[in-house]
């Protein structure tokens, strides 16, 4: 978001438009290739979908194409893309990987969280509330 932010007050509308493009089909490939590792690794688990590995597999070959003429194309903003992919890492170790954390930093994410949820008019649905009873 802040990435976003700083990119919208120094470029236009169009480079944005560019760079989450970039984003969206990197994500949407690497989407497809967990679904085929997933299926070759795990073959017995539960899908309530399943099609025919071709179609992926055939997905990822105009996928690749897309990706390599982008590359070659806009190196810049394909660039510029993956800093803000990994603008998430940071975030990641912080939230996700980083387990005991002190009681301040636990304070700090969930005043957070809450902040976010006002602003955006949001509740996580809490378990056992009154409506349910």
């Amino acid at each position: 978001c802040l990435a976003t932010l700083i990119i919208m007050l120094v470029g236009d509308t169009y480079t944005l438009i560019n760079y989450v493009s970039f984003i969206n089909y990197l994500c949407y490939g690497v989407t497809i290739m967990g679904l085929i590792v997933l299926r070759w690794k795990k073959p017995k688990i539960f899908r309530p979908i399943k099609v025919n590995l071709l179609i992926p597999i055939t997905y990822l070959a105009f996928w690749a194409f897309l990706l390599a003429f982008s590359l070659y194309s806009e190196p810049v903003v394909c660039g510029v893309g993956l800093i803000i992919i990994l603008t998430g890492v940071p975030v990641f170790f912080l939230g996700v990987y980083w387990r005991n954390k002190p009681k301040c930093v636990n304070r700090l994410i969930e005043s957070m969280t809450r902040w976010g949820q006002k602003l955006c008019f949001v509740v996580y649905p809490q378990c056992g509330s009154a409506e349910e009873e």
